[in-house]
């Protein structure tokens, strides 16, 4: 495989933020790491061409004439010859940027210093740091460890809860939600809140001193 044909497999992590126009025409091209995504831009290198034209297309709105028929003929100058100093404008993108990233030995991707292991000639996802991996491990088995203390320790308060007990959870004069609450907290209407019989669960309402199905004193 040739230079030029390993140069552009290298080509797929870039932008092309190349303006081919105007008085800002010129090449830049932008590179990311495949790992982590820091980016890397190249310097700006002005086409002149087409900045002359830009120039003169500028003064022929001021004084129209020859500047103008001038910056038509250096315009089609400039388009016809942006191709071919793009592509020369990349090339050298290309060899600039292969001093900033690394191609992985295994999965080909490029990445920046931070992101590979020299000694390996690996990426960091292909070869993860052992020290990186075991502080991760860690602090995993530490969440999911807590998480099911937590879990065990909500089991033991939910059983507090009287789970029977039916509940008006949205106010039914302004519509607010009122989280169980006995009372809206948005307009203060009293919710109407069903209680259970201690004898035989049937739902009653809030102030009911004996239960309507087996008469148990409330």
């Amino acid at each position: 495989m040739s230079d030029d044909q390993q140069a552009y497999k290298f080509s797929n992590n870039y932008s092309d933020l190349s303006n081919s126009s105007g008085l800002d025409a010129g090449f830049q091209f932008e590179f990311y790491c495949q790992r982590c995504s820091d980016r890397w831009r190249t310097t700006f290198k002005p086409y002149r061409s087409a900045q002359a034209s830009g120039w003169l297309s500028k003064g022929a709105s001021i004084f129209g004439g020859l500047l103008g028929n001038a910056s038509s003929v250096l315009n089609g100058l400039a388009e016809a010859g942006w191709h071919s100093a793009r592509d020369t404008a990349f090339k050298e993108a290309l060899a600039e940027g292969k001093q900033h990233f690394n191609r992985c030995g295994a999965c080909h991707d490029y990445v920046c210093g931070t992101c590979f292991d020299t000694e390996n000639g690996l990426c960091y996802n292909c070869a993860p740091n052992v020290k990186v991996a075991i502080t991760r491990s860690r602090a995993q088995g530490e969440v999911q460890g807590a998480s099911e203390i937590a879990h065990d320790e909500g089991r033991s308060r939910g059983v507090r809860h009287d789970v029977r007990q039916d509940m008006q959870l949205v106010c039914p004069q302004c519509r607010a939600e009122t989280h169980g609450a006995k009372f809206c907290p948005e307009c203060g209407c009293k919710m109407a809140q069903q209680i259970q019989c201690r004898g035989c669960n049937t739902s009653l309402e809030p102030g009911t001193k004996f239960c309507t199905e087996c008469g148990q004193r409330q």
